[in-house]
Parts: C-alpha cells; structure tokens; sequence
C-alpha cells in the first residue's frame, strides 16, 4: 500500500483504494475489505446506499464539478481530487470550492500526478493529506510542505494578503 503525507509533515499508511470508473456496461467494483474513494457522481446516483458509511469517500477527476455534491459534502470522511498530470491546475481550484464555498471539514487529499514541488500550493488551496507519485520521495515532503513561511495572497489557510497583515 502506498503511503500518504498529513499538512503537518506525518507519513502514515494509505488504507484507501481509488476504485476507477468503471467501463460502460459494467458495474462498480468496491472491495469489501477496505476503504474505498468511488467517483463523486456515482456516489451521488447511489446516495441512499452509501449515505452514513464512513468507508466510502469520492474522488473526482479534474474535469468534475463539485457543485454536483453541495450540500452533502460534510457527508464524506475523505474527498479526494485526482491531477491525471502536473501541468493541470484544475484541481487546485475544486480543493478551493470544496473549502470555501462549500464548507468541507474532512480529508480533502490530492491523488494522481502529485509532485514535491506542488504540495505547499495545494496546502493552500485546501488540501490536507497527498499521496505521491509513486517515483518521488515522500521523506522530502514535509519539506516541501512548508518551503515558504509566508504566502502573498489570501487562501485557505488566511484570508487577509500579507500586504494588509504587514500594514495591521
């Protein structure tokens, strides 16, 4: 099992598989004997069947809308947002709807291609447990999760810009 990386800089065990989309005709294929994250919308087609499971969490692929799960977010105990390449920003943006408009508390994690170097900005969009490409070392994450002391703009994590935290 792959190992995921807390905001805080603790490694621990990843007990949750990513079960895919599956193929058209074909049904959906959750194992029984450990947590799983199924796409947000089929979780949403299945709601009365899932509602109030805390083993089951979605995910959604980058091209999703997260607005399609408003109102029920606080529902799941993980949400978790794929990046299918490093060069796709699209989820920082769903880490930041989940968060501020949509009020989500729990796990938010960054699956897919997640690289060292993007991990602080995804901490600032809302995002709090990454797991790693599995190539990148995950000893020099906690690093990089706190590379900068400061952040310029307004985030998750504050919401007043350092300009006006200086000016105060």
């Amino acid at each position: 099992m792959p190992n995921v990386i807390a905001a805080d800089g603790t490694i621990r065990q990843d007990n949750w598989v990513v079960v895919p989309r599956p193929a058209e005709g074909e049904s959906l294929d959750i194992p029984s004997d450990q947590p799983a994250l199924i796409p947000a919308d089929l979780w949403l087609a299945g709601y009365e069947h899932f509602t109030g499971r805390q083993d089951i969490g979605v995910w959604f692929d980058s091209h999703d809308e997260p607005e399609i799960l408003e109102g029920r977010v606080n529902e799941l105990p993980v949400i978790a947002v794929n990046f299918p390449k490093f060069s796709d920003g699209r989820g920082y943006s769903i880490g930041r709807l989940l968060r501020e408009r949509f009020g989500y508390v729990n796990e938010l994690r960054a699956i897919g291609d997640v690289l060292l170097d993007q991990l602080q900005f995804m901490k600032r969009c809302g995002f709090d447990a990454y797991v790693l490409r599995p190539d990148k070392d995950i000893s020099k994450a906690q690093r990089c999760l706190n590379f900068f002391s400061q952040g310029y703009q307004a985030a998750t994590d504050t919401d007043i810009p350092l300009f006006r935290r200086r000016a105060s």
